[in-house]
């Protein structure tokens, strides 16, 4: 050891009491030797500490951090997940994972520091049941790890609500989670985001059922759609938009006006809080069209519309946005007769109308198309005269006789009993077909009833005076055809173009159940009815 190493020069001074040499003076101050000194200044450091540290260098792989001891500690680069973590100077906490390595460096870990601190953090805040956020960091087998105060926690897919989502909108994203298990020995988190969702919704209705108010607009996420309407979530109560309330125009199903994950603003129409009911309007949030119905579309005014819906009574046009009104099949045409819409109109067609009444109240408007044409039956009586001669078109039949077209607005009908003054007709489209041109005459017409009546045997004078002289009563029949049998009788033939009846009391049931059309049989006239044009006949003669 040096003088150097154990004393301390100093000048010399009288009152010292070291030893003096040549002027100075020699004191023993500490006999320690340098080693020690260096060894004593350094920080004390053991395997599982954590200590703060300085980054002094950053290289491509590794991160050198000054821990105040005799060398630096080496941290792997991948452990700084944000470039904003890597900067000269910071100072950051690392956990020693051992004291010297190799190459005489120490071991850090600073993920180890943040998840000592983490755990230290989550264990004396929270518990099982708790609601923390957290960072998906990556997808592994069976679910997702989650950074939670630089825990590592792992969630189970099942339980992620992550289903249909896309990666880039769950990765490195921050959400809400519950912790559903925390093992304090292995320092584990299982969470859960879809109790924390449901967790969540809870809270959220509880709060939505205290401030829902009738007639008060909320936003609300299309959620599901049904063919009566739409299941909006109001922020976790769902109420129903039924399709009635979505527009006051008609629509055909709830998916031409909303779909699912819409956001749309609805009004609440009625609560009901003991069954948890909620019933919605879309249309509510605007103006009713029907407001002031009567000032737009007064009764007797004329109006343009579009055909939305045909339906066998009748036909649905509709004026304006919300604003349908019907054209009953009696107001098509001023013909009385049946009248198949589907067949005269299509939908989407523009047609014009005349509004003929509205009740506001029953949001209810009967239209015309018939009513913007003059009444044809105004004059019809003096048009057709009865006893005139027409020529009109068969349109069409009834079980009793055949419509007549006499012009473009009215009908006339043929009764199946003025066809002819002699033959029994039971099938009317045997004689007449329908779009022939017949000529007959008019029998009758009442205007109010908008009725005419036409005859074609009428075109004739009655051959029943002849018959009633060529044919009395009495007079037998020798060959009589059988040309129908009713269990009232036998039709017979009696002259070409000429039947009578057989009545059932007229003849033995032996010999009527036997007899068959074409079959000749021997009867007498009994009764003459020229005004009915029926002749009786017996066999009993």
């Amino acid at each position: 050891m040096t003088l150097a190493d154990s004393f301390c020069i100093r000048k010399a001074n009288q009152n010292d009491g070291g030893i003096k040499k040549g002027g100075l003076i020699f004191v023993e101050e500490t006999k320690m030797d340098l080693g020690t000194l260096y060894e004593s200044s350094l920080k004390k450091v053991s395997d599982g500490q954590i200590l703060k540290g300085k980054i002094v260098k950053i290289g491509a792989k590794d991160v050198l951090v000054d821990i105040g001891y005799k060398s630096e500690g080496i941290i792997p680069i991948s452990e700084f997940l944000s470039k904003a973590d890597l900067e000269l100077g910071k100072e950051i906490d690392v956990y020693v994972e051992a004291k010297e390595n190799d190459e005489g460096m120490i071991v850090l870990s600073r993920e180890k520091a943040q998840r000592l601190h983490g755990w230290d953090r989550i264990s004396s805040s929270s518990n099982e049941g708790d609601l923390v956020d957290g960072s998906v960091r990556r997808k592994v087998k069976g679910g997702f790890i989650v950074d939670i105060f630089g825990i590592e926690a792992f969630l189970p897919a099942s339980l992620s609500s992550f289903r249909g989502t896309s990666d880039k909108d769950v990765l490195n994203n921050s959400f809400k989670f519950k912790i559903v298990k925390m093992n304090s020995l292995r320092r584990s988190l299982i969470v859960s985001r879809k109790d924390a969702l449901q967790q969540e919704r809870e809270v959220n209705r509880d709060k939505i059922w205290s401030t829902l108010e009738i007639g008060g607009i909320y936003s609300g996420l299309v959620k599901n759609i049904t063919d009566f309407g739409a299941f909006i979530d109001l922020g976790g109560v769902d109420g129903l938009l039924h399709i009635t309330d979505m527009s006051w125009s008609r629509i055909s199903h709830p998916s031409e006006i909303v779909a699912v994950g819409d956001k749309i603003e609805v009004m609440v129409l009625t609560i009901d809080k003991e069954s948890k009911k909620v019933s919605l309007g879309l249309k509510q949030r605007m103006a009713d069209p029907w407001q002031d119905i009567e000032k737009r579309f007064p009764a007797g005014s004329h109006a343009k519309g579009k055909i939305v819906n045909i339906l066998p009574y009748g036909v649905f046009v509709e004026l304006d946005k919300g604003i349908e009104g019907l054209i009953h099949v009696s107001e098509i045409s001023w013909q009385k007769r049946n009248i198949n819409p589907q067949e005269m109109f299509t939908i989407g067609e523009n047609i014009e109308v005349q509004v003929i009444n509205i009740d506001r109240e029953s949001r209810r408007m009967s239209l015309s198309i018939k009513q913007l044409e003059a009444n044809p039956w105004t004059d019809a009586e003096n048009k057709y005269p009865i006893g005139s001669k027409v020529t009109g078109k068969i349109t069409g039949f009834a079980e009793y006789g055949a419509f007549v077209e006499l012009d473009n607005a009215i009908d006339g009908m043929i009764h199946i009993s003025d066809l002819s003054w002699t033959k029994r007709i039971t099938n009317i489209q045997e004689i007449l077909k329908k779009g022939q041109k017949v000529e007959a005459v008019i029998l009758s017409v009442d205007a109010q009833n908008r009725k005419i009546s036409l005859g074609i045997k009428q075109l004739q004078e009655s051959p029943w005076p002849e018959i009633v002289k060529r044919l009395p009563v009495g007079t037998t029949i020798d060959s009589a055809v059988v040309t129908g049998l009713s269990n009232f009788g036998v039709f017979v033939k009696v002259e070409e173009e000429l039947e009578g009846l057989i009545y059932s009391s007229e003849i033995d049931k032996e010999v009527m159940e036997k007899l068959k059309p074409g079959d000749k049989i021997k009867a007498q006239i009994i009764k003459m009815d020229p005004d009915q044009a029926k002749i009786g006949l017996s066999t009993r003669c």
